[in-house]
């Protein structure tokens, strides 16, 4: 094995920077696998109270996962190297367990089970996440990551669909469990894979600021010096975050409504040239060696983002664009927003304000309350919008991310421009006070 991880000791060869790669890529795609089949599943025939069984399994999942972000604020935040691998590995059995019960249990007394699905796969991304951060290509080695993010939920639903043909007595309450068994080998050799990685180096540490296990007093300092600036994207990232939620988990329905012949392969597709437009931006940012540029570079990729969103929505509804133009498209503006908060933006922040602290505690921060909002506009569909189909709901919230992420970012960028004035015009008293004074009597 020493042959394969002893070139990893140098941090900026391409050896180490594909391997972070592959590892983290495999890491969360197969997560994924535990966690995204259940969606994939449509339950027509089934209904709890009145409400479409699929629903109800969808929200009972979502609010365990919205409950691990919670939870997560403080453990990953506070996560020490030591015990990560065995935390991971931990969540990840659990979490099969509770796909095993949720086969095993009858119907209509398993959906409960998918909370405990749900809870412990949460902080999985905090985990795998710590590995990379905090490096000078912490963008570049992300994209792994990034990748797994946007294309394995309907590269896992192409799969499911492939093994449900392949194995049609397996109903859809034992499929769930069926694909993590099958990806649960893939999983353990990309933890191994992580396992490996050296600690960040010193030039790292200088380039990025060094990440450590934040405390309460860490915590109250971020607040109370970033609150306004910090609300502002979290709020931005919760309109992100649902409607992310949102489209994913009715995606089988939404193309039913909008193309009655529209061909599986294509929740792969879309994803796949979404991916790859994400990553070339994402990639760009890793280019950007200043902390300041790459900071409100980030933001401006975020802004781009949301508008694109919101304006593919407009043509469709003109009907100057086909579905599947749609759907690419509110699916890359999405992304283009969704993703440099989480791997690019929090980054930068700290490397920028020099803040002790790790990008998983802003991030926990967003998702706890991201998924929140992902668990009310669930509810709100089912009890006040029942007449209004999966299509023009996305259509709708489209709408309303463009213009509200729109006014949040205006307020982020003005917070931080006068936050970097105030530390630069700092720097400057203190770079003048350091100068000797030279006479200029003669």
């Amino acid at each position: 094995m020493n042959r394969l991880t002893r070139p990893l000791q140098v941090s900026s060869s391409p050896y180490f920077i594909i391997w972070c790669l592959l590892a983290s890529f495999g890491t969360y795609f197969c997560m994924y696998a535990f966690r995204k089949p259940l969606s994939t599943g449509v339950y027509v025939e089934y209904q709890l109270f009145g409400i479409g069984y699929k629903t109800i399994l969808i929200i009972t999942q979502v609010l365990g996962y919205m409950t691990s972000k919670y939870i997560g604020i403080k453990v990953i935040s506070e996560l020490r190297p030591a015990v990560r691998i065995r935390l991971i590995v931990s969540l990840i059995l659990i979490s099969e367990v509770a796909l095993l019960l949720f086969g095993l249990v009858p119907y209509p007394y398993n959906f409960f089970v998918l909370f405990f699905n749900g809870l412990p796969l949460g902080m999985v991304w905090g985990v795998v996440f710590s590995f990379l951060e905090g490096r000078r290509y912490t963008e570049m080695l992300s994209i792994g990551l990034n990748i797994s993010i946007i294309a394995a939920s309907g590269i896992l639903k192409t799969i499911y669909f492939g093994v449900h043909g392949w194995l049609p007595a397996i109903s859809e309450f034992w499929m769930p469990f069926t694909m993590g068994i099958l990806f649960l080998p893939l999983f353990c050799l990309f933890v191994w894979m992580l396992s490996v990685i050296p600690a960040p180096t010193e030039a790292d540490k200088l380039l990025r600021t060094e990440r450590v296990p934040m405390t309460k007093a860490d915590k109250s300092f971020v607040f109370k010096n970033y609150g306004w600036g910090l609300m502002s994207i979290v709020v931005m990232y919760i309109l992100l975050a649902t409607m992310r939620d949102f489209r994913d988990n009715f995606s089988v329905e939404i193309w039913n409504e909008i193309d009655t012949h529209w061909q599986k392969t294509v929740l792969a597709q879309t994803e796949i040239i979404t991916t790859v437009i994400v990553l070339l931006a994402i990639a760009s940012l890793s280019l950007i060696r200043s902390n300041i540029k790459g900071f409100w570079t980030s933001l401006g990729i975020i802004a781009f983002g949301v508008l694109l969103s919101g304006g593919s929505s407009w043509l469709f509804q003109l009907k100057l664009i086909k579905g599947f133009t749609w759907m690419l498209l509110v699916g890359t503006g999405l992304f283009l927003a969704y993703v440099p908060i989480q791997v690019a933006l929090f980054e930068r922040m700290i490397g920028l304000f020099k803040i002790k602290a790790n990008a998983g505690f802003f991030v926990y921060i967003c998702d706890a309350l991201g998924y929140s909002g992902s668990v009310a506009i669930l509810f709100y569909k089912e009890f006040f919008a029942k007449d209004i189909s999966w299509s023009n709901m996305l259509i709708r919230f489209s709408y309303l991310l463009s213009v509200f992420s729109a006014i949040l970012i205006f307020i982020a960028m003005v917070f931080f421009w006068r936050k970097q004035k105030r530390i630069t015009n700092y720097e400057l008293r203190i770079s003048n006070f350091d100068t000797p004074v030279v006479s200029t009597r003669l």
